[in-house]
């Protein structure tokens, strides 16, 4: 139910138990996150995972919606002052609401066990392109985004704004070691291709199979894949580029590479 709470401030312990999950360290020891704006505050709610919602009057007229389903699912609905919703957020233009949530990150026991399509992320450091991929996987019908090495938090505040609630969709794995994630691939019958400009097929080559079970491996950044990622694969694969541009930005490739595997297979 939406309670008026005037005199909660951005000083106050729960606003300020609320900021520091900015804070990586502070995510880890809580077991929660946030998540802000309409879009992804309907999937938290929605899919029982609020704790608690800090909305501005103007924010719970325009999300009726919203509104109903957190008191469906239990999740306290605060309606705060403007100034304690932006002490909160994350992003500049604040859109008046955020959630605290329970900590969606699953470890590798979550795989699925007959999974078609997975994206894994090695050592991805970006957390808007960490968002992005989740989103692209999601839109692609993957059975989950499994992050390994020293990869971003996918819970970071940027990376769930990039993921537009797709986060709240599919098993989001963290897994330092990528040779264990690849291992669980392999025996449950998975092909793993590694995403590179090195390739040594090409995606669109009729060499490969994309109708079977397949996990696609994405770099870092900077760097791309390290020779061990690229070891492990069954195959690295590259994106041809039929104009001028020098590469595709990570979170494009992942969508070509996920859109080619989810056509074959359907």
């Amino acid at each position: 139910m939406a309670s008026p709470e005037p005199d909660l401030t951005v000083r106050s312990g729960r606003v300020r138990h609320a900021r520091r999950l900015a804070t990586r360290a502070f995510r880890a020891k809580t077991g929660e996150f946030l998540a802000e704006g309409p879009q992804a505050v309907r999937e938290a709610v929605a899919g029982g995972h609020a704790i608690e919602v800090f909305a501005t009057a103007e924010a719970t007229q325009r999300h009726p919606d919203v509104l109903a389903a957190a008191e469906t699912s239990g999740a306290d609905w605060l309606v705060v002052p403007d100034e304690v919703v932006a002490g909160v957020a994350d992003s500049v233009t604040p859109q008046g609401l955020v959630a605290r949530c329970r900590s969606l990150v699953q470890g590798l026991d979550a795989l699925p066990d007959d999974p078609r399509l997975v994206l894994v992320c090695h050592d991805m450091r970006d957390p808007g392109n960490a968002g992005a991929v989740i989103r692209c996987a999601d839109a692609a019908g993957a059975d989950a985004v499994v992050l390994t090495a020293d990869s971003v938090d996918p819970q970071n505040p940027k990376a769930v704004r990039a993921s537009a609630g797709s986060l709240f969709h599919l098993p989001v794995i963290a897994h330092r070691d990528h040779g264990e994630v690849s291992a669980a691939l392999v025996e449950r019958g998975v092909q793993v291709l590694a995403a590179d400009g090195r390739g040594t097929v090409g995606l669109f080559d009729g060499a490969l199979d994309l109708a079977r079970p397949t996990a696609w491996v994405m770099g870092n950044e900077a760097n791309g894949l390290t020779p061990h990622a690229r070891g492990l694969a069954d195959r690295v694969v590259s994106v041809p580029i039929y104009g001028q541009a020098e590469s595709l930005n990570l979170a494009t490739a992942a969508a070509v590479c996920l859109y080619a595997s989810a056509r074959a297979q359907r």
